[in-house]
């Protein structure tokens, strides 16, 4: 039979998981949308990573210079990532265009097929498949864990991060994201 103690730090767990699932899910206020950004008060060079499109043919940040580019690192294995594609993919749709693309590189090992499997089962029809091959995407990038996503001005330099997931179609999100958009290159 458990003890007094052990009674008391199971509630105590049961109220710590209740109140972490009401704080980060829907029920969570609208500012903390952006919680998880860190904003560069100036622009940093991003590694020069290159992954693949689901043509085998190998891209580049450079090939979206000119463009605000949400560089999302993902992956089908990875439940955060699972739960916060549809948001980025919802982002897409209601911004990417000839200003703005949503460029999600998954690391997955399993190829393109295990993204493309994801993709179908959640809907997610607006986003492009890339795959990071190696592990040197996630190094080069300084990135400790997924998901984390670095948002790149149409020159092609890391202006904020994101560490963790986000709702990316959240309005607070998408108006900063719009004011990044609406800068000219040279400002």
């Amino acid at each position: 039979m458990p003890t007094m103690l052990q009674r008391s730090r199971c509630l105590a767990a049961a109220v710590i998981a209740i109140l972490t699932i009401v704080a980060s899910g829907p029920f969570a206020s609208a500012q903390d949308a952006t919680k998880n950004f860190i904003m560069h008060a100036v622009a940093k060079p991003v590694a020069a990573i290159d992954f693949a499109d689901d043509r085998g043919q190998t891209r580049t940040l450079a090939d979206f210079k000119g463009k605000v580019v949400v560089l999302n690192i993902w992956a089908t294995w990875c439940v955060p990532c699972r739960k916060e594609m549809p948001s980025l993919d919802r982002l897409q749709t209601a911004l990417g265009g000839p200003d703005f693309a949503v460029v999600p590189v998954s690391i997955d090992r399993g190829g393109l097929a295990v993204v493309s499997k994801f993709y179908t089962e959640t809907g997610v029809s607006h986003l492009a498949k890339y795959l990071a091959g190696s592990g040197n995407a996630v190094r080069e990038l300084g990135i400790v864990g997924v998901p984390a996503t670095l948002i790149i001005d149409r020159a092609g330099n890391e202006v904020g991060r994101v560490i963790g997931p986000t709702e990316w179609d959240a309005p607070e999100v998408i108006s900063l994201l719009k004011s990044k958009i609406a800068k000219k290159p040279n400002e």
